[in-house]
């Protein structure tokens, strides 16, 4: 198992992102979730990723009843997020902090992001002490670890990150197709994160299912390029340098796929190179 060179109570580079969970007659299938849960176990992984708007809570609560309360609690890591759609002033982040915590059947989080900055929430966030608040907790051992969850410019990421030196994770979007892209820019924001020494957690690896199964044309030029993987669109995110990849549920059962994969950094920069050669050709 690779060891996370920043966060070493987190076993490999994969995590398990708890949304889209498996639903059945409008709830959890917790039956189904347990089963998802213990194949990454199994797989030597403890990295579990959740938020209080997935499913009205409910994606917590089924943390709590499918990990929680099956587990040690030193055998899992768990993430939470504070989001500016669930508190509308400061006096609120401390009561939906705790409704967190019991939710999901913990008395600390190991990893709580300040979720979804941009340019308008990082003001609100800045506005309503939501940076100075998730720090007290931390201070009050509540909280092991702060992150946030970016959304917008290198410039603005760059910005944040020089003022809130407590930061310690950047979790963003990170997928070749999003590489070089704007809005997104995958590249300019990981190499900011890399500037600051922040640690990186990889989200959308396969752009929401939609890097899973490419044209058969397509696949097999990325096959030709990178070995024949084909969780080409995981792999790389878990090999970067500096981070790790969250899973969705759905990918969970191909985990011993991706955790063979070798894929770097100069994969992504040689797939774009080619895309670019073949659009120069076309034209």
């Amino acid at each position: 198992m690779q060891a996370n060179k920043f966060f070493p109570e987190i076993q490999g580079n994969l995590g398990f992102g708890c949304s889209r969970l498996p639903v059945k007659n409008g709830q959890v299938d917790q039956k189904q979730y347990r089963r998802l849960t213990d194949i990454f176990l199994e797989a030597g992984f403890n990295y579990f990723d959740t938020a209080h708007d997935v499913l009205d809570g409910g994606a917590e609560t089924a943390f709590r009843e499918c990990v929680a309360k099956r587990l040690p609690r030193e055998r899992f890591v768990i993430a939470n997020k504070l989001k500016e759609s669930c508190f509308m002033k400061t006096p609120d982040i401390r009561p939906l902090f705790e409704k967190q915590l019991k939710n999901c059947g913990v008395d600390h989080f190991d990893f709580y992001f300040l979720d979804e900055q941009n340019q308008q929430n990082y003001q609100i966030f800045r506005e309503q002490a939501a940076f100075e608040t998730v720090r007290e907790l931390k201070e009050e051992g509540r909280i092991r670890h702060i992150g946030i969850v970016f959304h917008d410019s290198p410039e603005l990421l760059d910005i944040i990150l020089t003022q809130h030196p407590e930061i310690e994770a950047v979790q963003i979007r990170f997928n070749y197709a999003d590489w070089a892209e704007p809005p997104i820019e995958s590249r300019r924001i990981y190499d900011v994160c890399v500037k600051h020494g922040r640690a990186v957690i990889t989200t959308e690896p396969v752009k929401g299912g939609k890097l899973a199964e490419l044209p058969e044309e397509a696949e097999q030029m990325i096959r030709n390029l990178s070995g024949g993987s084909a969780s080409h669109g995981t792999g790389y995110g878990s090999g970067i340098r500096d981070g790790f990849v969250l899973f969705l549920p759905e990918h969970i059962e191909r985990i011993h796929v991706v955790y063979t994969t070798e894929a770097t950094i100069a994969f992504i920069e040689v797939f774009h190179l080619f895309v670019g050669l073949a659009h120069a050709l076309l034209r």
